[in-house]
């Protein structure tokens, strides 16, 4: 029983000083440029009702999701995200404000899955919704704020991969494929299974250059003269239309001076169902997995009575501290200045000094009780103070 009441639920961690301390900068940091690009902060109940976390989604979301009865037996559920609960308030208490609409964020979210590095049921995001814009400009507004983002958080080796859940839909559309042949497919895409994807494709009644087609997809990535591979296999409208908004996207991007960090990846697909345009993923190599994600999602807000366009995207904050800690760079440590200490009846003279040091701007620590200045000096040391103040 004892120690059943020093564990935590699983996919759970604490934060030790240093971690919370590092954690806290790089929100801080976030939130500092969240606004300085004119999203206004957001935040939402941890709690929801399951009908408003499932509106336009899956019902194979809810396996995920951690549920609970409400005193009058609703159904309840932790948010698994952010976009979700940002589409209600939009159709609630933000109805009738003037679009476009920038909101952002950064708030814990739950998801039940398998735990491991990088990937927690409780995790912290950060992350931005540009609403009431259909333009390319607002997605790559998003896109470059991402990258920025990244930067500010102290990464710069990594690649934002682009993709446009349009021309795969587009591409599938052209083979007159049915709908449980394309869903099947685009999960494969999404596991990233290349294996299976091959399989489900060569079970389909299609000639061999559709069948060849249709297994490229997810090795459609590269640099702007990718599209232009990727034009031959757009014999329609939709898949077309799909490439020149890329196309449009990325010469914004160019203007934004972050181009360098992009590339096309026409087989990202993304693991919500309510994308509906460009999608995109950031990796750095210090992690197999995506540090940040998003994209435009044009349907979910009709769900929730206030239809209009939408992108944005989250970033993941303890990725982005894997990431650092596995690179060896590390935060800067919070600068510790002064550690106070003070003979047996200076306790006063102590305070009034800490204080003194406080309001000039600096760290300082006050004594638990009088001792030695030897004393002072060893926990002085032992707490990582740069300066002792002995008080005799």
């Amino acid at each position: 029983m004892e120690k059943k009441i020093l564990e935590i639920p699983y996919g759970t961690r604490d934060f030790l000083p240093t971690e919370a301390t590092e954690k806290r900068i790089i929100e801080t940091k976030l939130a500092r440029l969240f606004g300085s690009w004119g999203y206004d902060e957001v935040v939402t109940p941890t709690i929801e009702y399951l009908e408003t976390l499932t509106k336009g989604s899956s019902r194979t979301l809810e396996p995920h999701l951690y549920k609970l009865f409400s005193k009058d037996n609703r159904i309840m559920a932790l948010r698994h995200e952010m976009t979700t609960p940002i589409a209600r308030l939009m159709g609630s208490r933000l109805q009738g404000r003037e679009l476009p609409l920038r909101c952002s964020y950064i708030s814990s979210v739950f998801r039940y899955e398998q735990s491991q590095t990088g990937r927690q049921c409780e995790f912290y995001q950060a992350g931005v919704e540009l609403m009431g814009s259909g333009s390319a400009a607002a997605d790559a507004e998003v896109i470059a704020l991402a990258v920025r983002s990244v930067l500010s958080a102290g990464i710069t080796d990594f690649k934002v991969c682009l993709g446009q859940v349009e021309f795969v839909s587009g591409v599938m559309e052209q083979y007159q494929l049915a709908e449980k042949d394309c869903e099947a497919l685009k999960e494969a895409m999404e596991k990233h299974d290349l294996v299976l994807l091959e399989t489900l494709v060569d079970d389909l009644q299609l000639s061999d250059s559709a069948k060849k087609a249709l297994k490229s997809l997810p090795l459609l990535n590269g640099g702007p003269e990718m599209l232009e591979q990727a034009r031959e296999m757009a014999l329609n409208a939709r898949s077309r239309r799909a490439l020149d908004n890329l196309t449009e996207i990325y010469h914004l991007l160019e203007a934004y001076q972050v181009a360098d960090y992009v590339q096309f990846d026409l087989g990202i697909i993304r693991d919500f169902s309510y994308y509906t345009g460009m999608v995109f993923e950031a990796y750095t190599p210090e992690l197999g997995f995506p540090l940040c994600g998003g994209g435009r999602y044009d349907n979910l807000l009709a769900d929730f009575g206030n239809p209009c366009p939408a992108t944005g995207f989250a970033l993941g904050i303890e990725r982005v501290l894997l990431a650092l800690e596995r690179r060896g760079d590390g935060l800067p440590e919070t600068p510790k200045d002064v550690y106070v200490g003070y003979a047996p009846s200076k306790l006063e003279q102590a305070v009034k000094k800490a204080l003194e040091l406080r309001q000039q701007g600096k760290v300082a620590e006050l004594s638990a009780s009088p001792g030695t200045e030897q004393e002072a000096e060893a926990m002085q040391q032992g707490r990582g103070y740069k300066d002792l103040l002995f008080i005799s």
